[in-house]
């Protein structure tokens, strides 16, 4: 495994001269109430004031939403003239997908914290989206009851596969949880249980459970295995219910997670506002990269309103510190989540082409799609170069290319995005749509 552990206690880019000497100038005017005063980046910008001073965003109680809690902890909104922002739990994915239908007209919200692939899903349902930035790279984990302690399961699933089997063989169901059908959890668990040739829909249940429930359900023997964010995982561990098998950076080094989704006829009636949001929100990705706020970060995400999960549950990944519950422990994990660094905010186009091509690979979405048109029309990448431009980033920050190119997973398979049907025929296993 290449060693990146420098990269994580480094905060890139942004030169943090500029980062930092921007956020006195912003929030410092901001919290001393001083009048008139511009937020930083739209004065030397040009691009005017934003065209509403409010948006309702959901997230979910998860640590990769850290970057909407510090925003408005922090004052990134209100810097950037958006001191209306409202950041406002979901109990579900589910109720996520129902409120951005609705809109906040509606009652619902105008975007939120979200599993990349449900922009998309949305979109084909009849609510277009526009994906701004990514919050996060990787910090998922995939975790297994203590029934299955003594096979200490990781990566490879050999001896999982048969006590799995020997359990269903004796007549009891075998399941494995994530948060919502086609979202990323949902990939992960079913990309690590075939590989190992485990049949997602044929030899085990795939069940939906909501993150805050997984630890719940899995004390009552609702499910063998699930995958979610933290601090679930760890929460597990500390409650003696079960250990981590594998972080999903592990199966693929750096992979694109959650993303900030808005819906598209907000973008498109605030094109301002939309850049405000991004700048607040990259401000937000540096403030949680950077190892001397980490404590801070997750004392903030431990509060009520947010996960509401005890600070120990939470600290430990966070800053890097991975102990699997199985005896394994690893210091400064190469495969923490990633706020910031690894151009972790930018939404490549070319990572959204494999969550559309896994999903069809799932029989979610139909093998004749069009893929690379649709993420055209939702993955607005453009927003996030202009918001960069405007805030100053330093150019080693922003990517030359819409593509990362190719990518390795850890059974050794490679997702070219400029071939994208090679790949789905090479899996083996797979359930397409008719």
């Amino acid at each position: 495994m290449t060693d990146h552990t420098n990269d994580t206690k480094k905060t890139s880019g942004l030169s943090r001269r500029r980062f930092l000497g921007g956020m006195a100038a912003g929030i410092g005017a901001t919290a001393l109430g001083v009048s008139g005063a511009a937020p930083w980046g739209y004065a030397k910008a040009g691009n005017g004031k934003p065209e509403t001073t409010e948006a309702k965003l959901g997230f979910i109680a998860l640590t990769d939403a850290a970057p909407l809690f510090i925003a408005l902890e922090k004052g990134f909104f209100a810097a950037h003239g958006m001191p209306d922002v409202q950041v406002l739990k979901q109990s579900s994915w589910g109720t996520v997908r129902d409120n951005l239908e609705l809109g906040s007209r509606r009652g619902g919200i105008d975007g939120s914290h979200i599993l990349t692939p449900m922009p998309y899903l949305l979109h084909r349902r009849g609510t277009p989206m526009s994906i701004l930035a990514r919050l996060n790279l990787a910090g998922q984990c995939i975790s297994v009851g203590n029934e299955y302690a003594d096979l200490k399961v990781g990566l490879e699933t050999g001896e999982f596969k048969e006590a799995l089997a020997e359990k269903r063989a004796g007549g009891d169901e075998v399941r494995a949880a994530m948060t919502f059908p086609g979202g990323t959890h949902d990939l992960w668990i079913r990309y690590w249980m075939a590989a190992g040739g485990i049949d997602p829909n044929r030899d085990i249940s795939t069940i939906v459970v909501p993150p805050a429930q997984m630890v719940a359900n899995m004390r009552v023997g609702s499910m063998d295995t699930f995958c979610v964010c933290e601090p679930w995982n760890m929460q597990l561990i500390n409650q003696g219910i079960g250990y981590t098998a594998n972080t999903t950076g592990e199966l693929w080094h750096n992979h694109p997670e959650k993303a900030l989704g808005m819906r598209a006829d907000w973008v498109e009636a605030n094109p301002n506002a939309a850049r405000a949001l991004i700048m607040a929100v990259m401000e937000a990705q540096m403030y949680c990269e950077d190892p001397a706020n980490i404590e801070e970060v997750a004392e903030i995400c431990s509060r009520r309103r947010y996960i509401h999960a005890p600070y120990g549950d939470i600290i430990d990944r966070m800053q890097g510190h991975f102990d699997y519950g199985t005896g394994r422990v690893v210091e400064d994990h190469p495969d923490r989540m990633r706020y910031w660094n690894d151009q972790a905010s930018y939404p490549f186009k070319s990572h959204d082409l494999w969550f559309l091509t896994e999903d069809i690979r799932w029989g979610y979405l139909p093998p004749d799609l069009d893929m690379q048109a649709l993420v055209d029309e939702v993955n607005r990448e453009d927003i996030w170069r202009e918001a960069a431009d405007t805030l100053g980033i330093d150019s080693a920050d922003i990517p030359e290319s819409a593509s990362r190119g190719k990518e390795t997973f850890f059974d050794g398979k490679v997702f070219d995005p400029e071939d994208p049907q090679a790949y789905l025929d090479s899996l083996e296993i797979k359930a397409l749509a008719s």
